[in-house]
């Protein structure tokens, strides 16, 4: 058989069923406003830190909605909390005070 050099690529589909929502859950009791982000990308088109570190509010709720919780932490090292996302949150989302109830999560967790 001939090679050309490509290859099929893993499957990324995830298994929902298997994701364990319990973080989201906590986050969604401690801060409601979480389930109003209809992930518009406002947020992370003013994010300054995006622009280096790939910070996004909301590429970090997906993530937390998804169960992919390591990277959703590594993405809030990168926040400065400017607080420019919240100002153009067409939800009226206050993304800086969900920022920190998330960091307070992760700070809980690793006691």
């Amino acid at each position: 058989m001939m090679e050309f050099g490509f290859s099929i690529s893993p499957s990324s589909t995830m298994n929902l069923d298997k994701v364990d929502f319990s973080l989201y859950g906590r986050l969604c009791e401690i801060e409601p406003d979480a389930k109003k982000c209809m992930a518009c990308g406002s947020c992370s088109a003013t994010c300054t830190a995006g622009q280096w570190t790939g910070m996004s509010v909301r590429k970090v709720l997906l993530d937390i909605q998804r169960g992919k919780e390591a990277e959703a932490a590594r993405l809030l090292k990168g926040c400065m909390l400017c607080g420019k996302c919240t100002m153009v949150c067409p939800r009226g989302i206050n993304t800086r005070h969900l920022i920190l109830s998330l960091c307070r999560i992760y700070g809980e967790d690793e006691k």
